[in-house]
């Protein structure tokens, strides 16, 4: 039997895949679909300290080998979370991690401390793609100075593993992963998506509602990868890759970049049970190759 347990900081995983936050709602919309306790880790869908309506429709556009969304974290904010989601949640076999987000870094760390209060919660992951409202809407995670305020604010009060998702619309990433390393992240998620846009030429006019958002899918894999080597060559933290995953052989490149573990998110939309495949895929492929464990392959590269 191949070793597919992997540790990211004091957080233990079963196996290193996980669902990426946006695309596998709480769990509990696949769990007729999935068995979830194979996933390694269930990311669920961003929360923010108060309820949020998201952005108007239409919402997301199929592109080239990927999709558009500007969802907007839509969500019914952390306490209705921690009243009405953590209840039906708290007993899936299976690490659930909640993905944070806000809009200051007191307002991070008010909702990442209710979070913190959730016994079977083990992981929060900090969305820092989120603008700025003290900086004119910059992003968080685009400047040194504004993700190192988040991941200080929030780790003065979070006492469990604390992870950073990595904006890659930035110059350096390497940069920013270091920064959030130093002011206490226990591991850095990336890529979040690359911004896009795509525009209906009969009516031209954008296809989204706000004309622009994240690009996901196979289309930013490559772009991924490369990011994942150099942040992994930069911090000693656990890397943990995501863009565009698609199957085990999508998931391997990512482990020989660097990273400990890897996530799904727009795979879902198309395959739910693409995360048990690529798990029982990536056991197949490291058996095939004579390894004894997954750890055998992370940083081959």
């Amino acid at each position: 039997m191949v070793d597919l347990n992997v540790n990211i900081n004091q957080l233990h995983l079963s196996n290193p895949v996980m669902t990426a936050s946006g695309t596998f709602g709480y769990g509990l919309e696949f769990q007729d679909l999935v068995p979830l306790e194979e996933i390694g880790a269930i990311i669920v869908k961003g929360t923010t300290l108060l309820p949020r309506e998201g952005n108007d429709y239409p919402r997301m556009a199929e592109t080239s080998s990927g999709m558009l969304n500007c969802v907007g974290l839509q969500n019914k904010g952390a306490d209705y979370f921690c009243e009405h989601i953590y209840p039906q949640i708290k007993d899936i076999k299976s690490k659930m991690i909640v993905n944070v987000s806000g809009n200051s870094p007191e307002n991070y760390a008010e909702c990442a401390a209710k979070i913190d209060a959730l016994e079977n919660i083990p992981a929060i992951e900090l969305n820092i793609s989120c603008p700025n409202v003290h900086e004119g809407g910059m992003a968080f995670g685009v400047s040194c100075a504004g993700a190192e305020s988040v991941v200080r604010a929030v780790r003065r009060v979070y006492h469990k593993t604390l992870i950073v998702k990595l904006s890659p619309n930035v110059t350096d990433i390497s940069e920013i992963a270091r920064a959030c390393e130093a002011e206490g992240a226990d591991s850095v998620s990336l890529i979040n998506t690359l911004m896009g846009m795509a525009i209906d030429i009969e009516r031209r006019q954008p296809k989204l509602s706000i004309r622009t958002g994240g690009l996901s899918g196979p289309a930013v894999k490559p772009v991924a990868v490369k990011m994942v080597w150099d942040v992994a060559h930069a911090v000693k933290i656990p890397v943990i890759g995501l863009g565009g995953i698609m199957n085990a052989e999508d998931a391997i490149e990512f482990f020989m970049a660097g990273a400990t573990a890897i996530q799904i998110g727009t795979a879902n939309f198309i395959d739910p049970m693409v995360t048990v495949k690529v798990k029982n895929g990536i056991a197949e492929w490291l058996e095939k190759h004579g390894c004894k464990s997954v750890k055998e392959i992370v940083g081959a590269v």
